[in-house]
């Protein structure tokens, strides 16, 4: 006979693992090797019973002590004084009532009135630029909407029938049914196969709506896009998704909002980064330039001897905030000195006055004297030669 696994490597968790990390490994376990889902699967079936004896015992205090303290002969009857255990004599009813109530529709205690729900909610996108991502801005959508038929009134029964109650459930919408396992018989709960879960059965159907009780009809919706929305959020705008059952409200309809990229602005939360070029001569000596915001352009003051990559700040002229539109982040520019690469004549004979005027004259070892009799040293490459 082959060796018992430890019931810890046989649920996946480790020695510590608290009540709820030990009910959701075996949900996942049981889900995954249950016999309804694993017909004639023998291996499956015996992975379930190994995980459902695990479980068993370590979710039960007492017993999972005593199994942490002696390992599997606690309830072998022998070793360290234990006592057995009779694994048939447990009462599961209480584990897969909880567990099984939310994958298999069933569990004594978790029988689900036929009362009102919701409907689905439907998800769609909308493209937007950056700056109505920016500022706010209003869209229309054509979708395809569900709505209830005029002829039928939702019940989906052909004008002067109504729909009977199901027999088979007596109008719960479900059915009981018992099944033999490794720990007794399991009273499992699942839809109506006769009236799928509504209670009601059809005889005459609608032939309006062919008896679903609904006809699809094309909308243009408005959507209201609020300022300071990213990229991938979603708008919910409430009532606009699919019908609800049995009297129950509709859904909602979920906007994602998809942002364009834009060409000259980059945006991380409520800060916006640009970068902006200025001229050799702006830089050195300092002045006036229009940088674009997305307020529009705004004038600012460049410094004399101005560096490349220098970073300015225009405050408040980032992004509103989604909760509050008066309150924005900043706008950072990076300032990136612009070198000359055509040109003319005259525009070379400029320069080199300025390299002359700036540094002197150039001597015949390649050193230049810097006005004061100095000189700078040769250059090589892109390297000055002490």
């Amino acid at each position: 006979m082959a060796e018992k696994r430890d019931y810890y490597e046989v649920l996946g968790v480790g020695r510590n693992a608290t009540d709820s990390e030990l009910k959701s490994a075996y949900r996942k376990l049981a889900k995954k090797y249950h016999p309804d889902t694993n017909p004639g699967d023998k291996e499956a079936e015996q992975k379930f019973k190994e995980a459902s004896e695990a479980y068993a015992v370590l979710s039960d205090a007492d017993k999972r002590r005593q199994y942490d303290q002696f390992g599997h002969a606690a309830f072998e009857g022998g070793a360290g004084g234990a006592g057995g255990f009779d694994f048939g004599s447990m009462d599961m009813g209480d584990i897969f009532g909880d567990i099984f109530g939310e994958f298999f529709g069933g569990g004594r205690s978790r029988s689900r009135s036929n009362g009102p729900m919701k409907g689905q909610n439907i998800r769609t996108s909308v493209r937007i630029s950056f700056k109505e991502a920016c500022f706010g801005t209003d869209k229309e959508l054509d979708l395809v909407l569900k709505d209830e038929c005029a002829s039928c009134h939702g019940t989906g029964a052909k004008a002067g029938t109504k729909p009977e109650t199901c027999s088979k459930c007596g109008g719960k919408g479900q059915v009981v049914f018992t099944q033999q396992s490794l720990f007794g018989v399991v009273r499992n709960v699942q839809s109506c196969p006769d009236c799928r879960g509504t209670g009601k059965i059809i005889k005459e159907r609608c032939p309006d709506c062919n008896g679903s009780g609904y006809i699809s009809k094309k909308k243009t919706i408005s959507v209201t896009i609020p300022a300071g929305i990213d990229n991938g959020q979603c708008v919910r705008i409430r009532d606009k998704g699919e019908p609800g059952v049995n009297g129950g409200g509709r859904g909602d309809l979920l906007v994602e909002v998809v942002v364009a990229n834009d060409p000259i602005f980059r945006r991380q939360d409520r800060d916006i980064y640009s970068t902006v070029s200025i001229t050799y001569p702006k830089a050195v000596l300092g002045g006036d330039i229009r940088i674009n915001t997305i307020d529009g352009k705004v004038e600012y003051t460049v410094a004399p001897g101005t560096q490349t990559d220098t970073r300015i700040r225009l405050k408040g002229k980032g992004v509103p905030s989604l909760r509050n539109k008066q309150i924005r982040g900043d706008h950072y520019v990076t300032l990136v000195v612009q070198v000359p690469t055509k040109l003319d004549n005259r525009q070379k004979e400029l320069l080199e006055e300025f390299d002359k005027a700036m540094y002197g004259e150039e001597e015949e070892d390649g050193s230049q004297e810097d006005g004061k009799g100095k000189s700078r040293g040769a250059k090589r490459g892109n390297k000055w030669k002490k």
